[in-house]
Formats: C-alpha cells, sequence, structure tokens
C-alpha cells in the first residue's frame, strides 16, 4: 500500500500495546481510524491520543469474541465512515495452563476471541475491502505462531491456526486489489501477560519460576512488559511491511530467530533458544523506549 492518507482503518485490541500504537501512528499519517476494545477506559485513553491528529476517529466498545458484536460494530463503522480501506485484526488473549489442567470455558474463550474473532472480522469486512481500489487485510499470529513451548496449548493453537487462515486467503486473494498480511511479533512490551488468566500455579502464592527464581505471576507480566520492545516500534515494523507489500511480517529480531530455529532444527528447536535469548535481551535495552514525536500515554 503506497499510502495511508485519508484511508480507514479498523484497528482491534486498541486499548493498549500494538493495538493503540498501530492506530496512532495511522493517525499521524493521515488515516481515519476506527478502534474497538473491550476495556472502553482504556479504549478513551487511546482516543484522546488520536486527538493529537486532524483525522476522524471512533471507538468502540466490543467484544471480539461475539460474533453478535462483531456485526454490531460493522455497522457502526460503515455508518461513521463509510468505508473501509484496512482491518487490522489484532486482540488477544491467553491462558497459562497445561492442557489437561484447563478449564473447558478457558479453552472456548480463548479460541473465540484469538481465532473465530479474527475470521468473523474478516468475513464481515471482507466485502468492503474487495470494494476498494487497494486495501489490506493484516491479522495477527505470533511467534508463538511458529514455534511452541509448554503451558500454551491454547494459544499456540490459535496462533497456528491464525497463521494457516490467513497465509491461504493471501493466495486467493493474490489477483486481486487486496493485499493480505500475517504477523509474527516476537517480545514486545504489551499486557498480554500480565493480562492472562493463570491455572494451578507451581506453588501455593500464585509463584512461578523465572531463570531459577520464583517470582508472582504479577512481576512476571510486569517483567515481560517492561523488557519487551516497545510496541510503538512494534507497530511500526508492522505498518512498513505493510507498505512494502510482506506477506509475513516478523516483529523483531527475536522473532526471526526463532523462525530460523524451527527451520534448522525441528525436532530440539528449543534447545537453540539460549543463544538467541541472551543476547536478545541485551539487545532489547536499546528497543524499550517509544518512537520519537507521538503522544505520551494519559
Amino acid at each position: 500500500m503506497k499510502s495511508f492518507d485519508n484511508k480507514v482503518a479498523v484497528v482491534t485490541g486498541a486499548a493498549s500495546g500494538m493495538g493503540r500504537y498501530l492506530a496512532v501512528l495511522l493517525a499521524k499519517m493521515g488515516c481515519n481510524v476506527a478502534i474497538c476494545d473491550v476495556n472502553e477506559e482504556e479504549l478513551k485513553k487511546t482516543s484522546s491520543m488520536l486527538a493529537n491528529y486532524n483525522v476522524a476517529t471512533s471507538q468502540h466498545v466490543v467484544d471480539i469474541g461475539d460474533k453478535d458484536e462483531i456485526d454490531r460494530f460493522h455497522e457502526e463503522v460503515i455508518a461513521q465512515h463509510q468505508k473501509v480501506d484496512l482491518v487490522f485484526n489484532n486482540a488477544g488473549i491467553t491462558v497459562m495452563s497445561e492442557f489437561d489442567s484447563m478449564p473447558e470455558e478457558d479453552w472456548d474463550r480463548v479460541m473465540r476471541v484469538n481465532l473465530d474473532g479474527v475470521i468473523n472480522m474478516t468475513r464481515r469486512f471482507l466485502p468492503e475491502l474487495k470494494s476498494r481500489p487497494e486495501a489490506a487485510l493484516i491479522n495477527t499470529s505470533s511467534i508463538f505462531g511458529m514455534v511452541a513451548v509448554p503451558s500454551q496449548s491454547v494459544y499456540h493453537a490459535t496462533k497456528f491456526a491464525v497463521r494457516g487462515f490467513t497465509e491461504s486467503l493471501a493466495k486467493e486473494m493474490k489477483d486481486t486489489n487486496l493485499q493480505v498480511h500475517c504477523v509474527h511479533p516476537g517480545h514486545v512490551g504489551t499486557n498480554i501477560a500480565s493480562s492472562a488468566k493463570y491455572v494451578e500455579p507451581e506453588e501455593p502464592g500464585d509463584a512461578r519460576s523465572f531463570l531459577g527464581k520464583k517470582i508472582s505471576v504479577e512481576e512476571q507480566g510486569r517483567m515481560f512488559k517492561e523488557n519487551g520492545m516497545h510496541p510503538s516500534r512494534a507497530a511500526k515494523i508492522i505498518i512498513d511491511g505493510v507498505k512494502k507489500r510482506r506477506t509475513r511480517i516478523f516483529v523483531g529480531l527475536d522473532a526471526k530467530l526463532l523462525d530460523l530455529s524451527q527451520r534448522l532444527f525441528p525436532k530440539n528447536y528449543e534447545k537453540t533458544w539460549p543463544l538467541i535469548f541472551l543476547p536478545m535481551f541485551a539487545r532489547n535495552q536499546f528497543l524499550k523506549k517509544p518512537l520519537a514525536d507521538l503522544p505520551e500515554e494519559p
């Protein structure tokens, strides 16, 4: 896509993290934005950041795991913006649990948000996207759509599925005006770990092991957010990938190296990860700062 000026973009999961900064960077480039999230309070903060730019914006409280709410969201966006040129399916949640310990309702909830939400959003907005002179659909998978770790079976199931769905759709749309992208973030400093549900911790008191130390789940979430790439930098990588029409967009050198590890060592790729994570931890210290010339978070 050559330009975002005067386009209309829909961004899900826009109350924080990559979704918030996708909306901000798009608005900075002259793109009108419709943002949604289930967290109304944090969504208002994103809206206040968008107010710094002379573009049309709208905010919508939507549970992406509910098809009826997606239908309502679609109607509201078309009524307020009349068109849609880009859809960023960014919303996602997780539950930290081994498969045999996970309540069925938790499994189903993650499936509804991470997979059904992407599919239903795509199905609902696809006619508008196909009607535009140029358009883009951007679905967020994860590096966990390429490699797997324990206690994340439901997250992996959704992210591998999003990858398969998106890459198949990209091939179906290759001769049309619609470019389709699959995003694979590595370690980005978002709230996904702190907002995750943890089932049956290793010991009473919600203590878990991290690098040989016992830390609370709250501390684990804080460390994850503080030591990852700043989400504004991740959002820029995604938008640059859309500009360059990259079907797969890897966010961060760690994502690229983890993908390479599973290609070279498909049976034992995790054994190579210490060689990746230790240097990357040091490198991420330089990537934790937000991009310059952006409004501060409220």
